[in-house]
């Protein structure tokens, strides 16, 4: 972990270390460029499915808020008549070949958020490594689905799509520099259809340093109460569990664990926090030298828990659920960019 803070603190200036790793960055870049050229040249094959594509993706490394994002997205498109369904890589899943998911699944199966996109969206999921297959999978076994929304998968050229939503979230785009030297998978500049920032606070010097001259849309990640993880239906307000005489801790096995630490402190939580790396399975049982009393965890590690003996009983364990709010403009635009699209 201190390699990795190293390295991601060097992301966010262009100090000595980026600027040693400056020349591999060009490298990589230029890796890019080609490979997004030669697939539209055709030359690299790319599929077509017969709806509408909707790819939510990033291009900073690690987590800015996708799978919420997805959600939100799934939601909006039901509510305005279509029939949305979801297909994703399913980081950690034991199959590359398309398999469906339900609320059943296991994160081992599927991987972890695909199950929580299945168990919150309600909508059709398959994973796969080729999108485009997953996505023919889900259209064979759901044909009334009528759009489909990739969540990631925005440097998977082999599937085409019809409109592209790049995420950032308050780290912007670091130093602006391509990997090695910076967060950025691809340019800051590429192209895309919207961009949303992932952020309490979408500053005007913010939204123009990601953005590439097209929309900018705030997201706000909203979550006020825990369940036990025994019984989702026991709730509590943060506000309340802090003015509480326990001893709390904060676990989170995400992206960015420190957007979830922040939430929970603007709640007045004063926690012992645990920061683990992004899909940690939890197998190892980190919670255990936890010495606190409550012990809050994001949905995304709570879908792994629930699968362990050993902490799916825990009553220490406690789910810190997110809502997404976003402009229903940003809805609004995706839900026309579909029904302009001519379907097959």
């Amino acid at each position: 972990m201190s390699l990795e803070t190293t390295i991601t603190r060097a992301w966010q200036r262009r100090g000595p270390l980026a600027c040693a790793l400056y020349p591999l960055s060009l490298l990589v870049r230029a890796l890019t460029a080609l490979r997004r050229r030669l697939y539209r040249a055709g030359i690299l094959r790319s599929n077509r499915l017969p709806v509408p594509v909707v790819v939510v993706g990033n291009i900073f490394i690690g987590g800015t808020g996708k799978t919420p994002l997805t959600i939100w997205l799934v939601r909006q498109l039901r509510a305005a008549g279509l029939t949305p369904g979801v297909v994703s890589r399913g980081f950690g899943a034991k199959d590359s070949a398309p398999r469906p998911v339900t609320v059943l699944s296991t994160p081992a199966q599927v991987g972890d958020e695909p199950v929580l996109i299945a168990t919150r969206a309600g909508c059709p999921v398959v994973v796969g490594r080729d999108r485009a297959a997953a996505g023919r999978a889900l259209l064979a076994a759901h044909p009334e689905v009528d759009v489909i929304v990739t969540d990631d998968g925005l440097q998977h050229y082999a599937l085409q799509r019809d409109i592209e939503i790049v995420l950032f979230d308050g780290r912007g785009t670091g130093n602006g520099w391509t990997l090695p030297a910076g967060p950025l998978r691809e340019g800051p500049g590429r192209r895309r259809d919207v961009t949303v920032v992932n952020t309490p606070a979408l500053t005007p010097a913010l939204a123009r340093q990601v953005g590439n001259g097209g929309p900018v849309f705030q997201m706000t990640l909203l979550g006020d109460v825990a369940e036990r993880l025994t019984d989702r239906h026991q709730r509590v307000s943060l506000a309340e569990l802090a003015t509480r005489p326990v001893r709390v801790a904060a676990v989170a096995g995400i992206g960015n664990p420190a957007r979830f630490f922040g939430m929970l402190a603007q709640a007045g939580l004063r926690c012992t926090e645990l920061a683990l790396p992004d899909h940690h399975d939890f197998l190892d049982n980190p919670l255990r030298a936890l010495d606190a009393d409550v012990i809050l965890m994001t949905e995304k590690d709570a879908v792994k828990c629930t699968q362990i003996e050993e902490l799916k009983d825990d009553p220490r364990l406690w789910v810190v659920p997110v809502t997404a709010r976003i402009d229903a403009a940003l809805a609004e635009h995706i839900v026309e960019k579909c029904r302009g699209r001519t379907f097959a």
